[in-house]
């Protein structure tokens, strides 16, 4: 095999030669964008090999949940975007022989050893820059179409689950060309690294200005296989979807006077070039532009910029590289990763994990159109939740900053209003932002079918006593030592909770009314890291 990082090859090719002798498995995923794209490359995979399998998806993987897993009469459970933090948990029952974990994930694992982790960090890959979930996800895709095909190859004969035969050549093997030729993106899972790159997006992993490491491997190999395009462009939110002036005015990230947040002052700006930017009477979206016209653009923004006193370390973020779906139609949030990856967001976070896996998967009738519906709920409660944490503003601490949303702002998008609100008026980007919400009373896991396979009873009140906490730092303050992972697993431990992450983004679950020892605590640990 040569695959796109040689580091985890012979790591996935164990995890790929176990699922391809499995009879069926259960695929258990998280629910933010990177999950999803991890959960739909593995399906596809495991589609394409011949392995029968189900789909679930969860907001947390905690001690229920995985009891709850384990209660399956599933004996192989492959766990994606998740399972590596709580593999402690997951470890228990491996050893009770209640299933056999296949891990691709990118989370900081816990302290306890497993044969089938596919994990970046355990192979001296940073999870939290350079390799996604997803990303493992397709790494592990690409090995099992390699096994997928040696194994059809051979037609040997091998021992069923069930104590009967079957043979290579029925049974875990990719599809070939129709002429005999050789494989193709499809055959050896290529294809897929698109949504690899969306995943990555997702995960914000191209805050930098683009994805590097692995990432850039599964890039390269996303090119090749005429699934990815890449170029320099303007990086900003919303090239394929957004009218110019709405595409200017938001774009926030590098704050022009002028322009940002200024609806009048954008559509001045515009106005005051001398170009037709509209067709039919109304605004042309970025991509419709031609290159003449995106130069003209991108100029006269930078003028603006630098007039307005704008550094020039944050002008630069203006330009970064895009990533394109090449398959996908112009002018669709499908198109673009970073759109893409929003909408995923929008689904699952609602408990429409189904939807978010439907559109990854290619339904691009009934689910794309609820995805759609979904997106502009979630645009109306991240714009609702930032004017909440603006308004009533964050507590400061002397080396952390919180709020408490309380049931204000649904705790599957408060970690995104968090990162979000960070620069806003009284939101510092110097400190690390933790953000409280409470529980649902109401966990749901969906399958494929978006069917409810689990559910919480009215009696039991025990979601009622927790808060989730998300924190978000800046890639600025990792480099000075920030490690939000840290932070939040220490700091929650130290309350009766538990929690883990990233070193930019973490997320942990307390219990209810210690929120301040948690923040006494996760203050003490970030001024420890930065000091």
């Amino acid at each position: 095999m040569t695959g796109p990082v040689p580091e985890l090859e012979d790591r996935a090719i164990a995890c790929a030669e176990h699922l391809c002798d499995c009879d069926r498995v259960l695929l258990a995923s998280h629910i933010d964008a990177d999950g999803l794209t991890s959960a739909a490359i593995a399906a596809q995979t495991l589609e394409r090999a011949g392995v029968p399998f189900e789909t679930v998806f969860e907001k947390q993987l905690d001690e229920d949940v995985i009891a709850g897993i384990a209660a399956t009469e599933y004996d192989t459970v492959l766990f994606t975007d998740f399972g590596s933090g709580q593999l402690d948990v997951i470890g228990e029952h491996e050893d009770a022989g209640a299933f056999t974990p296949v891990i691709a994930d990118h989370h900081q694992p816990a302290d306890r050893e497993t044969e089938f982790h596919l994990n970046p960090l355990l192979f001296g890959i940073n999870g939290a820059s350079e390799l996604s979930g997803a990303g493992a996800s397709y790494v592990l895709a690409r090995a099992l179409a390699e096994v997928a095909d040696e194994t059809a190859d051979s037609g040997e004969t091998v021992t069923a689950a069930d104590g009967g035969e079957r043979t290579g050549s029925s049974r875990c093997s990719s599809e070939r060309r129709s002429d005999g030729g050789t494989a193709t993106a499809r055959t050896d899972n290529r294809d897929l690294a698109a949504l690899a790159v969306v995943g990555a997006v997702g995960d914000m992993q191209d805050s930098e200005g683009e994805l590097h490491g692995a990432n850039a491997k599964i890039v390269a190999e996303g090119v090749e296989a005429g699934v990815v395009e890449t170029g320099k462009d303007l990086a900003l939110y919303g090239k394929q979807t957004r009218p110019l002036p709405k595409f200017l005015e938001y774009a926030t990230d590098v704050y022009i006077p002028g322009i940002s947040n200024d609806q009048s002052g954008a559509l001045r700006f515009l106005d005051e070039l001398d170009l037709d930017l509209k067709s039919d009477g109304e605004w042309r979206c970025w991509a419709a532009l031609t290159s003449e016209e995106k130069q003209t653009v991108a100029s006269a923004l930078v003028k603006r910029a630098v007039s307005r006193g704008v550094p020039a370390t944050k002008i630069d973020q203006l330009v970064g590289t895009s990533y394109v779906l090449s398959a996908e139609p112009v002018g669709t949030e499908l198109r673009d990763a970073s759109e893409f990856s929003t909408l995923l967001n929008a689904t699952a976070r609602y408990d429409r994990a189904d939807v978010g896996l439907g559109v990854c998967l290619g339904n691009r009738e009934g689910a794309l159109e609820r995805a759609r519906t979904l997106l502009r709920n979630h645009r109306r409660n991240l714009s609702e939740g930032i004017d909440l944490v603006t308004t009533e503003g964050v507590t400061q601490e002397e080396h952390v900053q919180w709020f408490h949303a309380g049931d204000r702002i649904r705790e599957t998008i408060v970690g995104i209003v968090a990162g979000m609100a960070m620069g806003n008026d009284g939101v510092s980007r110097s400190k690390p932002i933790f953000a409280f919400a409470e529980k649902s009373a109401e966990r749901s896991s969906a399958n494929q079918s978006g069917e409810a396979a689990e559910e919480k009873t009215d009696g039991d009140d025990e979601a009622d006593e927790e808060i989730k906490v998300s924190a978000r730092g800046t890639h600025s303050l990792v480099r000075k030592g920030l490690d939000l992972s840290q932070v939040m697993g220490e700091a929650s431990r130290a309350v009766g909770g538990d929690g883990g992450g990233h070193d930019v983004a973490a997320g942990a679950t307390v219990p209810a009314g210690r929120e301040e020892e948690f923040v006494e605590r996760a203050d003490e640990i970030v001024g420890e890291q930065l000091s």
